[in-house]
């Protein structure tokens, strides 16, 4: 077939005398063979589907005959595009919003913790399997505060029993009302201390001829749970006397999580026999439904997990999945009256997100942002002057890292709802205007789990839908 170009030169040169010698006719004429011209390409891209882009917006039947046919093809192959480009729609003003888990998506009826809700999905079809939750934070959750209701209230809906992770020793260990740690002869390390190694995601390490009991005060009695030993590389040859007997140390990394025993006993002991080995923790936990671990240190901010090593979370994570990871931080920021500005803290701690995300790639991550912090101003006690810039600038950071995120300043009530909860009859905060108290952390708890609730009802319903 000859190209357009070929076709109107040869028009060009047809003899005048079939013109009757008329310039005017040469127009007509040549203009005639152009639109047979087109009409041709367009009869034959409809019955061919012949795809020619320079003449493909000047299709002369286009508009006749069924354009969403002539057309399909474009749509088809756009289709994925633009439906990934409606995935990515998002909508930062969604971190205002109290009682709301968002991953910040303008489509607000997607669930924003898709694994978590996948997996809630599964467990309670086949009634078996387990979901692990981490809960990082500070001296807003010491003492199992908030983390204990949380718990309670995952457990009662989706199964599960047992306290989760329990350091070797700890100081607040007095006030926590979910378990009991009696401890002695531990030589400690933690993220306070300068040119600290391995440590647990605790923030601690334990080593020497020290020995622990622990009790588990949420089991139901006659309630069996499996109890896992957690401690990190050894010379091999290494034990620990566990209720009683001598039990020999895996030593396969750098994180090793070791099964002592499965049975229905709330207390147990444990003495190391050997003083050099690092040991963090024991675990409590049933082997279906929900284990939520306490992670707490006083005084942080977060940034302290620049000292933990990238593929040490990565072992962690490989022996001791979590399904969700949660980080509460920011009051500790809060530690100046006229402070403001936080762009230092997101430079610190972007790399601490970073790798978290890269550790833990399968896993849900959240900030939870700081809660209401106040300060006496001109008399009178009132909400820190930088808590609203801290909380847009951590749901920046969750926005830009790919963190979901929840507002607990907002959940709480906003501007100066320290103060309020501090003046309750009974009272939900402490008059330190920083820490809620244990009346105030379960409503915060319920709240947090409201919303993941709701989260999973959204997945169910486009479940629904689809079906």
């Amino acid at each position: 077939m000859w190209g357009l170009a070929k076709l109107i030169k040869f028009a060009a040169r047809i003899p005048s005398k079939f013109m009757n010698h008329n310039r005017n006719w040469r127009v007509v004429t040549l203009l005639s063979v152009c639109f047979a011209v087109y009409i041709l390409f367009s009869v034959l891209a409809y019955a061919f589907h012949f795809d020619w882009k320079p003449f493909k917006n000047i299709n002369l039947i286009s508009e006749i005959i069924k354009p969403e046919l002539i057309n399909k093809k474009e749509e088809n192959s756009n289709f994925a595009d633009s439906e990934t480009k409606q995935n990515i729609k998002k909508n930062f003003e969604l971190y205002k919003k109290a009682d709301l888990i968002t991953n910040f998506s303008a489509e607000t009826n997607e669930a924003s913790l898709v694994h978590l809700v996948e997996k809630l999905d599964s467990l309670i079809k086949n009634k078996k399997g387990k979901i692990r939750i981490a809960y990082f934070g500070d001296s807003m959750i010491e003492g199992d505060l908030l983390t204990k209701k949380l718990r309670q209230l995952l457990q009662q809906k989706y199964g599960g029993n047992g306290v989760g992770f329990l350091p070797m020793q700890s100081k607040v260990a007095p006030i926590r009302e979910t378990s009991e740690i009696k401890a002695s002869g531990w030589s400690v390390t933690n993220f306070m201390d300068k040119g600290a190694t391995n440590m647990y995601i605790s923030g601690f390490s334990f080593k020497g001829a020290g020995n622990t009991s622990f009790t588990d005060k949420t089991l139901p009695h006659n309630t069996f749970t499996s109890k896992y030993l957690i401690f990190g590389r050894n010379s091999g040859g290494a034990t620990v006397r566990y209720d009683s007997q001598n039990i020999a140390l895996e030593n396969s990394g750098n994180v090793n999580r070791q099964l002592l025993s499965k049975d229905s006993l709330r207390t147990v002991s444990l003495k190391s026999n050997s003083p050099t080995t690092p040991f963090y923790g024991i675990s409590i936990e049933s082997d279906h439904g929900i284990i939520l671990d306490n992670y707490s240190f006083r005084g942080i901010t977060g940034v302290e997990f620049k000292k933990i090593d990238e593929n040490f979370l990565q072992e962690i994570q490989q022996k001791d999945q979590y399904d969700l990871v949660i980080m509460q931080y920011g009051v500790n920021l809060l530690f100046r009256p006229d402070d403001t500005e936080y762009s230092y803290y997101v430079k610190l701690m972007t790399p601490v997100l970073e790798k978290f995300k890269k550790a833990f790639p399968n896993s849900d991550l959240m900030m939870v942002s700081t809660a209401d912090r106040a300060f006496r101003y001109n008399g009178e006690f009132q909400s820190a002057k930088g808590v609203k810039n801290l909380v847009e600038t951590q749901a920046k950071m969750a926005f830009d890292n790919g963190f979901s995120f929840f507002n607990l300043f907002e959940t709480m009530g906003g501007e100066n709802s320290i103060v309020k909860w501090a003046s309750m009859e009974p009272p939900l905060a402490n008059k330190d205007y920083v820490h809620p108290n244990g009346r105030g952390t379960d409503i915060l708890a319920k709240h947090i789990f409201d919303a993941i609730i709701a989260d999973y009802k959204k997945f169910t319903s486009k479940k629904t839908v689809a079906q």
